[in-house]
């Protein structure tokens, strides 16, 4: 088996199709929205303020409610990066050309997994199959989190992987080790990544041979992920009095997705109702209540949320279809991306890709963990999101993985062609010389 360096021109024609393409949405979707400083996601504003605040050395906090614990400062850390170098208050192109070079940094990532798991012909074309995915081009081009999350994702289990196939246990603890700490820095970009590493080793413990590797690997993983994540936590308790693993919006996100409100899309309205409730339970207190304000309110939307679903469970079942079908429908479920041309890239795109990969799957799971661990991605997604809200973004990074099965299946074939090809051209050229 050839390596990666070997197919270094055509896997270099393919990055650099991938970046320019990346590159040209970005500047489309920003001619789009008309002012330069313009995002099109209310999600967007949140990161860019707080990067703005790392980048002058002001206080982490957001909005006219000072929130504190709102956002993992995760992209907000990269964005203060790139306002340390390009200035402060740059106009929105310059985060989505960032983005577009950690989207290609993906495709890099998806190329040498593929490589690992089979062959460089596999993973030249897994490299094509990213490079034009309409999904990858979209979350590279957005201002979100998603970009730098998905790279940190596939660096976890292309770590993961090598971990897993290395004979002595020096070498596998030290690929551990950074798995997990790609892991931790993957939810410090996206806190909902938080369970996926024990998720996928209780499957890979309880499913499959060699439990003892399984529990070493995944104890160093979770270790490297504490470590990353030790910092925040201490922070956190610091300030709200009481241990907060991710955000002060897991109680508006749940109440988001399971609620008499809830349609298993995101309307966030409702927050503001709960602040006048909690503010003036607060006003009425006895005694000033430890900790912040937008913890406890946190805390009344999660238990708002819990007990609707505890009477309503018909209607929770319901809202978990329906939110699955949203995270996984063939075209976007967003009115303002549901135009004709939109509806057609995107089934395009996706239709024929989630076909090879679920038949890729099919034939390849049965070749053991690393295999089964390309798909565990899109499993904690879906079963993640028919308790929270459902939506086509929360499926492109484990798509990125899929592709690689995907890949897996269409290589035989694309390499029966290109070889045809090469026989045939011979007798072409000698009729031509008759």
């Amino acid at each position: 088996m050839r390596t990666l360096a070997q197919r270094r021109v055509p896997l270099a024609i393919v990055l650099a199709l991938a970046l320019a393409i990346r590159l040209a949405a970005g500047v489309w979707w920003q001619s789009r929205l008309g002012d330069e400083r313009s995002f099109g996601f209310p999600d967007s504003a949140t990161y860019w303020e707080l990067g703005q605040h790392i980048a002058r050395g002001q206080p982490y906090e957001f909005g006219p409610h000072q929130t504190r614990i709102l956002r993992t400062p995760g992209y907000p850390l990269v964005l203060a990066a790139l306002m340390r170098v390009v200035g402060d208050d740059p106009p929105a192109m310059w985060a989505r050309a960032l983005g577009a070079v950690i989207g290609t940094l993906a495709v890099l990532c998806v190329a040498y997994l593929a490589w690992i798991l089979f062959d460089d012909t596999v993973a030249l074309i897994a490299a094509a199959m990213a490079a034009l995915y309409p999904g990858a081009i979209a979350i590279s081009t957005f201002v979100l989190s998603e970009a730098p999350f998905c790279l940190l994702m596939l660096l976890q289990l292309v770590l993961w992987v090598a971990a897993w196939r290395q004979g002595r246990t020096s070498p596998a603890a030290a690929l551990a080790v950074a798995s997990g700490l790609a892991a931790g820095a993957a939810v410090m970009m996206r806190p909902s990544w938080l369970l996926f590493t024990p998720f996928a080793a209780a499957i890979g413990i309880a499913f499959f041979p060699h439990r003892k590797r399984h529990l070493l690997l995944v104890v160093v993983m979770l270790a490297a992920i504490c470590a990353v994540m030790a910092p925040w936590w201490i922070r956190n308790y610091r300030l709200a009095g009481r241990p907060v693993l991710t955000t002060s919006q897991v109680g508006a996100s749940l109440y988001d997705g399971l609620s008499p409100e809830a349609t298993g899309a995101s309307d966030m309205q409702f927050v503001e109702r709960f602040r006048n409730v909690q503010r003036q339970e607060d006003e009425t207190a006895a005694t000033p209540p430890a900790g912040l304000f937008e913890v406890r309110v946190d805390r009344r939307m999660l238990d708002a949320s819990i007990e609707w679903t505890r009477q309503n469970p018909r209607r929770a079942l319901e809202l978990a279809l329906i939110k699955l079908g949203r995270t996984w429908n063939v075209w976007p479920n967003a009115e303002e991306l549901r135009s004709v041309p939109m509806r057609i890239v995107v089934t395009l795109g996706f239709v024929p890709l989630i076909i090879l990969a679920i038949c890729g799957a099919w034939r390849h799971l049965r070749q053991g963990w690393p295999y089964v661990l390309c798909v565990l991605p899109a499993v904690y997604v879906s079963l993640l999101h028919i308790v929270f809200v459902g939506s086509i973004r929360y499926r492109e990074p484990p798509m990125m993985v899929l592709i690689v099965l995907a890949a897996a299946l269409a290589a035989p074939v694309v390499w029966r062609r290109v070889s045809r090809e090469r026989t045939e051209s011979p007798k072409t050229s000698e009729i031509d010389r008759d």
